[in-house]
């Protein structure tokens, strides 16, 4: 065990902390505990949180199929919206877009105003989304 503020190996146990063996640095005379193991989960565990997300699924069932808590799925929903920041409301002009079965089970609903469709593509480097709307003509 090295001292993390001046690398020396020379050191001696100084006590326990909530059960954790703490270390005195013999050198600067620093206080330090080992390290422990990281828990943070991959990014590709939250990427596939994204993607149960967008597809429908609640915190707590994306939690118990990825083994983690519902409170960290949510935490990562939060954290990845305030990482894409405001959409863009630049109107681009679309010449064709091919919906299948969501379009017609969305058109089927009884809606006054309109509805539409967030589409996002997310890239290795970058996220892309697209938000379609049909108004309803009445």
């Amino acid at each position: 065990m090295n001292c993390p503020k001046c690398t020396s190996d020379k050191s001696v146990k100084s006590g326990k902390v909530k059960g954790v063996q703490r270390y005195k640095c013999k050198g600067c005379g620093c206080n330090y505990t080992v390290e422990q193991k990281s828990t943070a989960k991959s990014k590709s565990m939250k990427k596939q949180a994204l993607h149960l997300y967008l597809e429908g699924l609640g915190f707590r069932s994306i939690g118990r199929l990825l083994g983690v808590s519902n409170v960290s799925v949510l935490n990562w929903i939060r954290n990845f919206g305030k990482e894409v920041g405001e959409l863009s409301s630049e109107n681009q002009e679309i010449q064709m877009v091919e919906m299948d079965e969501m379009h017609s089970y969305i058109g089927s609903k009884k809606t006054t105003v309109g509805y539409g469709l967030l589409l996002i593509d997310i890239g290795k480097n970058s996220s892309t989304s697209l938000l379609v709307t049909e108004v309803m003509k009445q």
